[in-house]
This record gives structure tokens, C-alpha cells and sequence, in this order.
């Protein structure tokens, strides 16, 4: 079973090649590669469409995946993904969830938990246990536990009492900073965006790179996964270095 193939079996080497156009040079034009070129493009308003969540979470793409960990004033676990997130400081580090209001318009459970203990965790979501981070996704009452559902396995911080994912190679301690609702048209509140600082980090000896003044993460056998449109997720494969210009 899959559970029984050791790990190693997963990692790949990532392919490292030229940039798309190691020609270029200032001034050249790089227009669209399309037969119609910019006189292509279509505008949409999105007042104008009955949804905006098609074309959202199919055109920013790649989005990292916010595995968060959190913990009820009923200590009851829960677990979610959300590919609305980014990292946003580094001094502090500080990082952006946004959670949506479920389909009735209520608070998911990781807002209000999030709301009550001013604290989460953040796990990077990789291959070798995709499929248990996507199990958290159904939409299950708040006495349910997550990780219990999913099989993966609860780990207590260092500073927080939120729980980490032990599958999870990389992990992060985030307390609250603060919290924005966001509001559509008519003023009800649609979601709300989380800024969380980050405490304290956890990274497995395998994928820390300490050859530099400051620690960072090696992309080899890390294998993270982003969130492209629907159902759809991409793999980190092929990469490419682009220096900034002095």
C-alpha cells in the first residue's frame, strides 16, 4: 500500500534550466504569444458575472496552500487548507490567511477559534501526504476532529498551544496581528483576512539549508503543492534562476 512505500521513493531531483529567454536584453519586446495579440483580451467586470470564484482561483495562480492548525476553547482540533494566503514581512515575519464565510454565511471554525485563542499554526502541504491535508476540506460540524479524520498526526508548538502537523515538513507558529472583514456590495461580510506573526519555525534537518548568515529551505525533496483552478494542483518540477539587475 502506499503507506508502506518509504519516503525516498516520493523525492525527485527538481529540474533546473535556462530562463524562457536567456537572449533578452533591455528594450526587447516580449509580447504575448497569441495569434490575436493584445487586441485579444476581453474585459469582465466582475459586478457583470454571477461569480468571481471561477475566475479568482484560476487566474492567480500558482497559490501556496495555508495548512492551519487550530484549537477550539473547547480544545477540540481543527484542521483546513486555504490558497488565499501569502507571506507578507519578514521583519517581523507575518503571513495573510483570508477565510471565507460558509455557504449559510456563518464563521468557518478556524475564524472563530482563530477569534477566541489569537493564535494558529501554518503547515506547507507537500506530496507525500496531499490527499490526507485534502480529506480536512468537507465541511464537518465543530466537534469534529481533523486530524483524527484525516489520520495525521497533532504536534504541540513550542510557544502556542494550536496544534502542528507532523506530516509537515516545514511549520510555523503564528500568533494573531489582526483582523480585517472584507464586505461585498450590499455589506455583509464574505470573508475576513487573517494577518498572523510567526513565533516560531519548525523544519526538518532535511530540507535546511544553513550554508548562508541566515537558515533557509533547500526546494529539493521539500515537494510543495500549489492550488490552481477547481480541483486542480500543480507540482514544483521545473525552476529556473533569475538574478535582479543591479
Amino acid at each position: 500500500s502506499f503507506h508502506k512505500k518509504p519516503f525516498l521513493s516520493l523525492f525527485r531531483s527538481i529540474n533546473t534550466t535556462t530562463t524562457p529567454h536567456p537572449e533578452w536584453k533591455n528594450g526587447i519586446k516580449q509580447p504575448l504569444p497569441f495569434k490575436s495579440g493584445i487586441e485579444g483580451m476581453k474585459s469582465i467586470d466582475p459586478n457583470s458575472i454571477p461569480s468571481n470564484y471561477p475566475l479568482v482561483t484560476s487566474a492567480y495562480v500558482p497559490r501556496p496552500i495555508a495548512f492551519v492548525g487550530t484549537l477550539s476553547q473547547q480544545n477540540i482540533r481543527n484542521l483546513a487548507p486555504f490558497s488565499y494566503t501569502a507571506m507578507v514581512a519578514h521583519d517581523p515575519p507575518c503571513l495573510v490567511i483570508s477565510v471565507t464565510q460558509k455557504s449559510n454565511g456563518e464563521k468557518k471554525d478556524t475564524l472563530t477559534n482563530i477569534e477566541s485563542t489569537k493564535e494558529f499554526t501554518v503547515n506547507m502541504i507537500s506530496e507525500w501526504f496531499v490527499e490526507s491535508a485534502n480529506s480536512t476540506s468537507v465541511d464537518v460540524s465543530a466537534d469534529i476532529d481533523e486530524f483524527k479524520l484525516s489520520g495525521l498526526t497533532p504536534i504541540q508548538g513550542h510557544k502556542i498551544k494550536a496544534p502542528l502537523v507532523g506530516e509537515s515538513a516545514v511549520q510555523m507558529e503564528c500568533i494573531l496581528r489582526d483582523l480585517h472583514p472584507i464586505t461585498n456590495k450590499n455589506g455583509v461580510i464574505t470573508a475576513t483576512m487573517i494577518v498572523g506573526e510567526i513565533v516560531m519555525w519548525h523544519v526538518h534537518e532535511e530540507l535546511l539549508d544553513l550554508q548562508g548568515k541566515s537558515p533557509k529551505i533547500k526546494i529539493n525533496n521539500y515537494l510543495p503543492i500549489s492550488r490552481l483552478g477547481g480541483t486542480t494542483y500543480g507540482r514544483t518540477e521545473n525552476i529556473f534562476d533569475l538574478r535582479r539587475p543591479q
